[in-house]
């Protein structure tokens, strides 16, 4: 049985499309059956697995079933690691959602046909609150939140905390990305925040590395130009410390 990670935060821009795209690369690295669904109608996973944001019958055909999802999901370049690619039409999602008795269950159904396909299913999450992040916290068993360590980033930390136990949702885990260590904000606000959410904080840290920005120009996961680069090795540090939490029960 497939276990679901999904990134996400109610915030853009923050370092989530890196961290589904490194770490589903490093589970398939690892010998898992990965698949990567990128929700995002910015395509951002797609591109950079260098896949045509292209699904046969949009969202409206994937979400009422109508277009298997096995013929819809790509290959990557990298062993034991496939896509289900973005479509531009998942900006439209939600009305396509709204139109279920049980709106918030449709993400999980899609996913059925894949559990036994698949060792983990990584959801590329749209930043919002909308239908498809309540279908994301019914469909997730974890909900990772990178979180840039910022004054505000335990308000936003604790709300979705509160948002996903409301759904019923999943176990959820932040980590700090686009860190500066040079800055005593961040150093700061990283200590404070460790000591609040010793449970549910990981120990991995993301830099803020040219590197991470050179994905988009290399179109591939930082550990697979870069392995030796700081930022390749807090990936593998922040994949060891998920796998690790997760096999403690909750």
């Amino acid at each position: 049985m497939a276990t679901v990670i999904a990134t996400y935060n109610i915030k853009g821009g923050v370092g989530k499309t890196s961290a589904a795209v490194n770490l589903a690369y490093l589970a398939a690295r690892d010998g898992g059956r990965t698949l990567l669904w990128d929700l995002d109608p910015q395509a951002a996973s797609t591109y950079l697995f260098r896949i045509r944001p292209r699904v046969r019958g949009g969202s409206d055909a994937l979400i009422r079933r109508r277009t298997p999802v096995l013929a819809q999901i790509k290959a990557t370049d990298h062993d034991r690691l496939d896509l289900l690619p973005a479509d531009f039409s998942y900006r439209h999602m939600d009305l396509a959602l709204d139109s279920f008795k049980h709106p918030t269950r449709r993400l999980a159904k899609v996913l059925e046909p894949l559990a036994e396909d698949y060792d983990t299913i990584f959801l590329d999450c749209p930043p919002s609150i909308s239908l498809v992040s309540e279908s994301v916290f019914d469909a997730a068993d974890v909900l990772l939140v990178p979180i840039i360590p910022a004054t505000l980033s335990s308000r936003t930390f604790d709300q979705l905390a509160e948002l996903a136990g409301a759904a019923g949702g999943p176990r959820v885990f932040a980590f700090f990305s686009m860190v500066e260590t040079h800055k005593a904000l961040h150093r700061r606000v990283m200590a404070r925040l460790r000591g609040v959410h010793q449970l549910t904080m990981l120990g991995a840290a993301i830099p803020a590395s040219e590197d991470v920005e050179a994905m988009g120009e290399e179109r591939d996961p930082v550990g697979a130009f870069a392995p030796a680069s700081s930022a390749a090795m807090a990936y593998e540090a922040l994949w060891w410390d998920l796998r690790r939490r997760l096999a403690v029960p909750a």
